[in-house]
């Protein structure tokens, strides 16, 4: 499970890389690897629930998202 939090990120900024985020995101949804995701109520941020082979996996595919250099990213691993 991974916690975001999004930093140093404009509205304008924001606004322009939001389409090609919500495309990736749905593809990782349409493919099986992100299970769950909640959008955070008093922060910038979003939970994930990705399905990774480790941390470095985690970072790889977080890294090909254009909200990645906004990213204060916290993982913790889960269970079956």
């Amino acid at each position: 499970m991974i916690d975001i939090l999004l930093q140093g990120l404009d509205n304008e900024t924001r606004m322009a890389l939001l389409p090609k985020e919500q495309e990736m995101i749905k593809e990782w949804e349409v493919n099986g690897i992100l299970l769950a995701s909640y959008i955070k109520a008093e922060t910038a941020g979003i939970y994930l629930v990705l399905l990774a082979n480790d941390k470095l996996d985690v970072d790889k595919k977080l890294s090909t998202l254009p909200y990645y250099p906004y990213m204060k990213i916290d993982i913790m691993t889960l269970r079956d």
